[in-house]
């Protein structure tokens, strides 16, 4: 049913509302139906609520929030909480939810037509039920016509969608230099007067810098231009498009939910004031002839309460209402691994297979073949100075032979071109080049466009690429053995000007690369169901175009423990509270920095993957007396600290528990995870300070009701009884403390 909005005068409308209110009364109180319930039940009925007047606002109410829609154009988010509408949108005068910019200037002067809004039922995939409200404006300076179109779904109701529409209604083309999408500007003191207005914790999903916090409280001066799809610092790049601000009581979310990695970038700035301001810009150009339109892409505002869970897990289940699938993790994903990389770029087979015996005593099914097997980026054929002949696929039986499954390290799509040079190794050119150059990205001057470790790199977007890694998939499955795959320095790839390609858009290749990836997973799915599928963005975020075409995620060389806990965290929102998630080697949980550029990893904090949910893994070297491995060497000491935690995981396995969202990052002291598994809940907390002894007060939070005995299960300890309506506990502890609750 279509309602128009603001049209008439204020009298009629409101006569109007009464006699609609008055016929569905009157329908209420119609004779009940002598016909069975399941025969006259009647049609569900959104929740969502569109109210306006005259003077503005819109406001999209749903039962957990409200969105109003100023006369200027800005859509200001209220989490509702105990009767209260709680905000972090502080809109400065003349703000707007979208915004053009032409000839350079942003146009301020579109007026929405306020008497010819209008509100229909939402008709999108997120669901069944919704309402979606339009307005229409006009600038007389740029000549274009906006539709601003909200979008509210029953099924999801802390969010709206945003879409702005540009229609050229002059006479001459007009060139759109850039458009703002949620553009906003946060206060974190309108929810505690006590705080600057910067002070707010954050997620910002963009894949920048190896090591660059994705979360992390905003400071009095920051700015990060957050570009998402595209490289970046030579080679970085993809990104989870979303934003997240939170305090301890509200938190606002900005992204978009199309499924394609899109090129834009989601700035996010400290202002003069110590107002945040964040948006989506599109900076390609747009050029509109007369009566032409341009649609954006569907971005959203979301409020919530709690950290960046909350906003991440409810953008994953709306790209799965848009096709977004993720697979269902298999039992293998689960299962400790370890890695030969502690042996670096020269290892031998010889060195993989004699850590088979330590395997064994510390309960490790995995082991994987890491970087540099293999004698060039593109082919993907063993040395022949370390895995020489059949080396390769004899080690993988072996493994078999003793109980073990083994994965493969490469890196897909990536090619040498006789250019440059990654570390030790310098560039020759593949094969697979020389044969068939017409398959390499080129960028605007024509030239190899360059990727990850200055690698030339084939366009995912040609059929013939992704039926080479179609092949190269069954090789090392198939005829080598292997059982899956750890496919690591994973971003994204450049847009590709290679004309022979014929692509509709440079971004055709961006959009493209999760076709290979599909090719890569599924083809290994079908050979081996058992198989692990691990994809690594190598220090920072994932990118969406692959992130459903793995099985296994990984905090991809987290620096430090804090990052291992976070990323674990914000990977069970995003794949779901029982997805596997790799928490990389634990030596990396601890790392010393002699020098720039150069990392010792010395961590041994197993802790930070078992009480979060994660899966562990190592890379120790065993029975090596080069000096070069003695930071990683398995020795007697490190071996009972290692089958202490290895045995600990495999006891509880809590990786396959249910991830729950109890504490909220920054604010909940000691920091603090939730699993539930097998009908008991096991909690970890973490001290704020390495080595430093807290103690106090901890909240058990989520037992159902009863009386609970706590258990300190790496210790064996007691900590005494706790009712579920006062489940408090006096603890003190150094760095970590994992317990269990059985109910009584």
């Amino acid at each position: 049913m279509m309602r128009k909005l603001l049209n008439v005068a204020p009298i009629a409308l409101l006569a109007s509302t009464l006699a609609l209110l008055f016929a569905l009364m009157a329908a209420c109180e119609k004779p009940k139906s002598d016909k069975p319930a399941a025969q006259s039940k009647a049609p569900a009925i959104s929740k969502i609520v569109i109210t306006a007047n005259v003077a503005g606002p819109i406001v999209i109410a749903t039962p957990d929030a409200e969105f109003d829609l100023a006369p200027g154009g800005y859509l200001q988010a209220f989490l509702v909480r105990d009767g209260k509408r709680l905000t972090l949108d502080d809109p400065a005068p003349g703000s707007r939810v979208a915004n053009a910019v032409v000839g350079g200037k942003a146009v301020a002067d579109f007026v929405l037509e306020w008497n010819k809004a209008s509100v229909t039922d939402a008709t999108g995939k997120l669901a069944a039920l919704g309402k979606r409200v339009a307005v229409t404006g006009h600038s007389a300076s740029a000549g274009l016509d906006e539709t601003l179109a909200i979008e509210a779904y029953d099924d999801f109701p802390g969010m709206v969608l945003v879409t702005a529409s540009y229609r050229n209604a002059g006479q001459k083309d007009v060139a759109i230099d850039r458009l703002t999408l949620q553009a906003r500007r946060l206060n974190a003191a309108l929810a505690d007067a006590k705080v600057a207005a910067n002070d707010l914790w954050s997620f910002q999903g963009a894949s920048e810098d190896w090591g660059k916090d994705e979360v992390l409280p905003i400071p009095a001066k920051f700015s990060r231009p957050n570009i998402m799809g595209s490289p970046v610092n030579q080679g970085h790049g993809g990104g989870v498009p979303v934003n997240a601000f939170w305090t301890a009581t509200v938190g606002e979310a900005i992204g978009h939910i199309e499924t394609l990695p899109l090129v834009l970038s989601m700035p996010v700035k400290v202002a003069a004031d110590r107002r945040i301001e964040t948006s989506l810009e599109l900076n390609s150009k747009i050029t509109l002839k007369p009566g032409e339109s341009y649609a954006t892409p569907r971005s959203f505002v979301a409020v919530y309460q709690g950290d960046f869970y909350e906003p991440l897990s409810t953008y994953s289940r709306a790209l799965q209402r848009e096709g977004w699938n993720i697979p269902k993790p298999n039992g293998e994903d689960y299962n400790i691994a370890w890695c030969g990389w502690g042996y670096e770029a020269d290892v031998t087979p010889a060195q993989m297979l004699g850590t088979i015996p330590k395997l064994h005593e510390l309960g490790i099914k995995w082991a994987t073949l890491d970087d540099r097997w293999f004698n060039n980026y593109g082919d993907w054929e063993p040395r022949s100075d370390t895995f020489p002949g059949e080396a390769v696929k004899t080690m993988a039986q072996q493994f078999h032979k003793e109980g073990i499954k083994s994965q493969i390290w490469w890196l897909p799509l990536g090619v040498e071109d006789g250019q440059g040079k990654y570390e030790a190794h310098k560039y020759l050119t593949s094969q697979v080049a020389k044969d068939h150059p017409d398959w390499l990205i080129l960028d605007k001057n024509g030239k190899h466009a360059r990727f990850i470790r200055d690698l030339a790199v084939l366009c995912p977007a040609v059929p013939e690429v992704q039926e080479y890694h179609k092949k190269l998939t069954e090789k090392f499955i198939r005829d080598w053995d292997f059982d899956g795959h750890k496919l690591d320095n994973i971003y994204t790839v450049p847009a590709c000007y290679n004309p022979k390609h014929h692509h509709k858009s440079p971004e055709d290749s961006i959009n493209a690369m999760a076709d290979v990836y599909k090719v890569i997973f599924q083809t290994t799915r079908a050979l081996k169901p058992d198989s692990v599928t691990q994809s690594c963005p190598c220090g920072t975020t994932p990118s969406i175009a692959w992130l459903p075409y793995m099985d296994q995620a990984v905090t991809a060389d987290p620096v430090g423990a804090v990052q291992v806990r976070r990323r674990i965290k914000w990977y069970k929102a995003l794949l779901g509270p029982a997805a596997a998630v790799y928490g990389d080697h634990v030596e990396l949980s601890e790392m010393h920095q002699p020098k720039p550029g150069v990392w010792l990893e010395v961590g041994r904090d197993f802790a930070s993957t078992l009480g979060t949910g994660g899966v562990l893994g190592t890379k120790f070297t065993w029975g090596e007396t080069s000096p070069k491995f003695d930071r990683v060497a398995l020795t007697p000491e490190k071996e009972a600290y290692w089958k202490k935690w290895t045995a600990l995981y495999n006891s509880k396995m809590l990786s396959r528990g249910e991830f729950k969202n109890l504490y909220v990052y920054g604010y909940d002291s000691p920091e603090a995870y939730a699993i539930e598994k097998d009908g008991r809940m096991y909690y970890a907390f973490y001290a704020p300070k390495t080595g430093v002894p807290w103690k106090g007060k901890i909240e058990l939070r989520g037992l159902t009701p009863g009386a609970y005995q706590i258990h300190d299960y790496v210790n064996d300890k007691n900590l005494g009884e706790v009712d579920a309506a006062k489940a408090w506990l006096n603890v003190e502890f150094t760095d970590n403390l994992l317990v269990e609750a059985e109910p009584k």
